[in-house]
């Protein structure tokens, strides 16, 4: 068993290695790109966008091709290159992976701006690079991270930037005890408690939409559910380390990945900032609903 799990740790660093490598030179790439952003915004965000896509269509082949990952998608098709705000439930840190293979098949894999942390803005290569690419670094105080995303939202809006902008509207990942906490929350101020999901966080969601209302490329909300199973187990996801070093994921590893995606116009969601916060409570209540079904089709195969 030992020597097993050694054999998988040096068969996942003689995988990673050289992308991890790669990984340092992106950074320091968009570094450099950081200065020169505020003379050649849309040429850096182009340059940033395909450095971006090389980096990580590699290590969505490390989980697909070389560790034999298996992700199976539902619901609707995307248009290649829309421009879209892309919503999910939040369950590990491999969650990546399922959205970075719809983007590859939708043609918007470098163009994915994932909302991070602000703190990361002050780590070296790897803080600035983020910086550079238009990501929104935010602290989850909305009114404290406006002038922050006036920045990333005039990208869009004014330069018509081509763009997934990503949020886990949960704020968090899922966990049974941060699970229990939501259902008390759901409990003391009367809202309904979804399924196998954490109650999302409206805030950050209204300010988008509203915002992006006025891009005339951004037609769509993408809402990815994603789920997991292993060896019955629903909703148990593998690690970082797993996913980059485990041969055969979706074989003797047992593991299952599913994606579902609806893709909602723009011009269908509503207008106030209360109804809003509504369809989005709605649409947990929906994405529940649906990881149960798939809870009970994955038991029975």
């Amino acid at each position: 068993m030992a020597a097993g799990k050694w054999l998988t740790d040096l068969r996942g660093l003689l995988i990673v290695t050289p992308w991890a490598l790669y990984l340092v030179v992106m950074d320091l790439t968009l570094s450099i790109l950081l200065p020169i952003s505020y003379l050649f915004p849309n040429w850096v965000y182009d340059a940033s966008s395909f450095v971006a896509f090389t980096n990580w269509y590699w290590i969505q082949c490390i989980f697909e091709v070389f560790n034999g990952a298996k992700i199976t998608m539902s619901g609707d098709v995307l248009p290649e290159g829309e421009s879209a705000i892309v919503i999910a439930n939040h369950v590990s840190w491999t969650d990546f992976y399922m959205i970075q293979a719809l983007a590859i098949r939708s043609g918007m894999l470098g163009r994915c701006r994932w909302f991070a942390k602000i703190e990361l803005r002050w780590v070296p290569l790897l803080g600035w690079g983020i910086w550079a690419m238009g990501m929104p670094m935010v602290s989850r105080k909305w009114t404290k991270d406006k002038k922050e995303l006036d920045r990333v939202f005039a990208g869009i809006t004014v330069r018509k930037w081509p763009t997934w902008l990503i949020s886990f509207s949960e704020a968090t990942r899922y966990t049974p005890k941060k699970a229990e906490a939501a259902r008390v929350w759901c409990k003391e101020h009367d809202r309904p408690i979804p399924r196998h999901l954490l109650y999302p966080r409206t805030k950050g969601f209204v300010t988008t939409v509203q915002h992006l209302r006025k891009a005339k490329h951004v037609a769509a909300v993408y809402d990815m559910t994603i789920a997991y199973e292993h060896n019955r187990e629903f909703m148990h996801a593998p690690t970082i380390w797993e996913s980059l070093s485990c041969p055969d994921m979706s074989g003797e590893r047992g593991y299952k990945f599913h994606v579902d995606v609806k893709r909602i116009p723009l011009l269908d969601l509503p207008e106030s900032d209360v109804e809003l916060a509504k369809w989005l409570e709605t649409r947990w209540i929906e994405k529940g609903e649906f990881l149960e079904g798939k809870r009970g089709e994955w038991s029975r195969s």
